[in-house]
């Protein structure tokens, strides 16, 4: 099984009068199309579920990249270009499904999620599933579950950012058995604002933090941690001096991507009636979890065939997900209140 990286891309707006971008409201949260879609919201969010059906319905149904009659979509231009595939996740990660809608069709991706994955769905039920055959049903979930090596110390509740309602947090300090260094690995640390970790999970998994003040797309960042990583030649142990302190997260959000409604795709019948994504994502001392799904109606016209060194995230943060080896993750989210994220989270 191919290994997970999880990038998570850590920004400061703490000292956004130096940065050049306004102030966003705390609870701005928005769910973007792709990897390069731009955004104004302080946390955003990107995984590649609805990427997958984009993909689906460019490859089973209308066979070639979808464009519009009448109308230039910005989205569809992206989705078009397929920068995340099947091929970057491993197969156990992902189930897809595609069919007439049916209550036939509703049953046996039930069945398919619950055999795969033991997951119920929390979209399916949003959609009529009544016999209508002039109507075409794409659907995708993504899930990851995984531990860190070791946990991590549960340290003490702070505050986040310029939000000074406390949250929780996990990681390493004076008091932590020494045995939690080996659970990190050092990518590059070239000022107290300006550094990156990995840290190792009992599989394949990996997760990496890094932290800026930039705010760029999250293809930007990307690009950025690893050219930061590949230049640094300083001290990439973990060492009995560092600190690491990072925030649980607890965040459920669920969005539609209405520039692609509505519009008849050229040189076909079909129109997109709806789409939804949804993203379940948690991190706490003990590891991730992950859970989204993704979904498109499609309706047919016709009928369709250095030393004492502070690791503290503490500040704003970019979340990527992606499977080690490949150059393109699957998830990525910006978060600027960890309190207000965590607020959407479920029990």
């Amino acid at each position: 099984m191919k290994k997970l990286l999880i990038c998570l891309t850590l920004l400061i707006t703490s000292l956004i009068g130096n940065s050049g971008f306004a102030a966003e409201p705390a609870t701005s949260i928005e769910v973007l199309p792709t990897m390069s879609s731009q955004s104004s919201a302080s946390n955003r969010i990107w995984v590649g579920t609805f990427q997958i059906v984009w993909n689906e319905a460019i490859d089973n149904i209308v066979k070639k990249p979808i464009k519009f009659i009448g109308y230039d979509s910005i989205v569809a231009k992206e989705l078009n270009k397929k920068a995340f595939k099947k091929s970057n996740i491993s197969e156990n990660s992902y189930y897809t499904k595609t069919g007439i809608v049916s209550p036939e069709l509703k049953a046996t991706i039930e069945k398919g999620i619950k055999d795969k994955f033991n997951e119920t769905s929390d979209i399916l039920d949003m959609f009529d599933f009544s016999y209508q055959p002039d109507k075409i049903f794409i659907y995708a979930m993504l899930k990851k579950d995984f531990k860190f090596l070791n946990p991590f110390d549960k340290l003490s509740d702070g505050p986040f950012a310029k939000n000074f309602t406390p949250v929780k947090y996990f990681g390493i300090n004076e008091d932590s058995d020494k045995k939690l260094a080996k659970n990190v690995n050092v990518l590059f640390y070239n000022s107290y604002e300006d550094f990156g970790v990995k840290l190792i999970t009992k599989g394949n998994d990996e997760v990496v933090l890094y932290r800026t003040n930039d705010d760029k797309t999250f293809d930007a960042f990307y690009a950025d941690l690893n050219k930061k990583t590949k230049a640094y030649k300083g001290d990439k142990k973990f060492n009995k001096d560092d600190k690491l302190r990072v925030p649980d997260i607890n965040l459920y959000q669920e969005t539609s991507f209405k520039d692609v409604e509505g519009h008849q795709i050229k040189g076909t019948n079909f129109k997109i009636d709806k789409t939804i994504e949804t993203v379940d994502f948690r991190m706490n001392n003990e590891g991730v979890k992950l859970k989204s799904e993704a979904a498109i109606m499609m309706k047919c016209m016709a009928m369709p065939i250095e030393r004492g060194r502070n690791f503290t995230f503490t500040d704003n943060f970019v979340l990527f997900l992606v499977e080690k080896g490949q150059k393109t993750p699957y998830y990525a989210m910006r978060v600027t209140d960890v309190e207000s994220l965590n607020k959407t989270g479920r029990n």
